[in-house]
């Protein structure tokens, strides 16, 4: 039954494939090749899956290319937006920043003409007080004076009685003229030493009224300029604060640590101080102050935030991100592995550059990271460089945020020109980009 069964195919494929025979003649022999019907077919079937191999493989193709194309525009569009945004952000921040100083220097300008002002309204009330005293002085004088006039006029009385009236007539004769001689002088100089105590004491008022006026009109621009500073505050710090809680990194904890290295050394942004009497702080001392922590809190943002990795280790208008961290499929062996880091992929000898300050630790070949360069930041944060082609910094070297310290390479285990940027928390590694994400916002 398989016999014929067999025949019955061969027949049918006699049909659609005759046999056929290929003859190699040469000088001396003619020989043939028979192509039996099977033999045919199998030929047919093989050309049909190779061609059929070569249409998908180069459709493939096509579509990689085409899809890379649009994912390198998309890219760069994405670079360009990302760049513009940097700029616009950098600038802005500059504009607060100069705002922030321009108001702390009005400030200090306002705090200074306070001070001279008081100082001249503490002296026109001690003027006042000595115009005061004068008066007194002189109002003494003048019952002394009276009283001196009254005691002369009852020795008189007592005269008139004990003299007879030929002789007390005489006598006061005699005696009238320099009696209202030096009565008349001394009421004249004691009228005129009050005129002029008067006097004094209307000027010392109206100074007093005026230097009054002029330290109200300088306590509402002083409000002004304390509201400018607080909203610049406010703006400057909130960005800061999101920032720091993006990036998983608590603001109190890092302050703290912060305040603990660089406080207790004096400086601009001490408490002020304007008594040494022990009075309590008025109102603009105690917002002044509250001014100056909030100074002082920015501060400690700031150099928090150039000891902690918010930057970019490479030019984004040189480089392309190829690869981003967390489980992937593995290039070498094709398995699934956690990427503890993120790629950018660029030329050989692109700079790269230290995304904060740091002490660099490691500086040479480590197995498959090839040439590698790790730097030890604060808040127990490391950041590692690696596949460099030349590295530029030494073990024990101080580095600042943006300072050349490698080359991108393709060393260790690598399958193309690259830089794998680590970001390492106690020593477990996190995603770079949230690091990266949380300072768009502000730098």
């Amino acid at each position: 039954m398989r016999l014929g069964l067999a025949r019955k195919v061969h027949a049918l494929l006699e049909r659609k494939f005759p046999e056929r025979r290929v003859f190699l003649k040469s000088d001396t022999d003619t020989r043939f090749i028979r192509l039996s019907p099977e033999s045919q077919l199998l030929t047919l079937l093989a050309v049909g899956v190779i061609v059929s191999w070569s249409i998908v493989a180069t459709a493939v193709v096509l579509m990689d290319s085409i899809g890379s194309g649009n994912f390198r525009e998309q890219a760069k569009r994405d670079q360009s937006i990302y760049r513009d945004r940097l700029n616009a952000l950098s600038i802005e921040r500059d504009n607060r920043a100069s705002e922030a100083l321009a108001a702390q220097d009005r400030f200090n300008a306002a705090l200074a003409q306070i001070s001279v002002m008081q100082s001249e309204l503490l002296a026109s009330e001690t003027h006042l007080r000595e115009l005061e005293t004068g008066m007194e002085i002189v109002q003494t004088n003048l019952r002394n004076t009276l009283k001196n006039r009254d005691a002369l006029q009852r020795t008189i009385v007592e005269l008139r009685a004990q003299t007879a009236p030929e002789a007390r007539d005489s006598l006061r004769l005699a005696t009238a003229p320099q009696q209202v001689d030096m009565m008349a002088t001394v009421l004249k100089d004691t009228a005129k030493e009050r005129d002029q105590i008067r006097a004094d004491a209307q000027d010392a008022l109206e100074a007093r009224d005026a230097l009054e006026l002029e330290l109200r009109l300088t306590e509402q621009r002083n409000d002004q300029i304390f509201r400018q500073l607080e909203e610049a505050m406010a703006i400057s710090v909130e960005p800061l604060n999101k920032m720091f809680k993006s990036a998983g990194l608590p603001p109190e904890r890092i302050l703290k640590q912060i305040r603990s290295g660089y406080d207790g050394q004096g400086g601009p942004l001490e408490p002020l101080s304007f008594s040494t009497r022990g009075q309590e702080p008025t109102a603009d001392e105690t917002r002044a102050n509250a001014l100056l922590r909030q100074m002082s809190e920015l501060n400690r943002y700031r150099i928090a935030a150039e000891r902690a990795p918010f930057s970019v280790p490479v030019k984004l208008n040189q480089v392309r991100q190829s690869s981003g961290f967390g489980y992937r499929r593995d290039p070498k062996t094709g398995g699934r592995r956690l990427h503890k880091g993120t790629d950018f992929a660029g030329s050989t000898g692109t700079d790269v550059f230290s995304t904060a300050d740091g002490i660099v630790t490691h500086a040479g070949w480590q197995s498959g990271y090839g040439k590698l360069v790790t730097i030890q930041h604060d808040f127990g944060i490391e950041t590692r460089y690696a596949h460099n082609s030349n590295i530029r910094v030494k073990v024990g070297q101080r580095v600042s945020r943006g300072d050349h310290i490698s080359d991108m390479g393709n060393t260790g285990r690598s399958t193309g020109t690259h830089l794998h940027y680590e970001v390492r928390v106690g020593g477990k590694p996190v995603n770079p980009m949230i690091y990266i994400k949380a300072a768009r916002n502000v730098f």
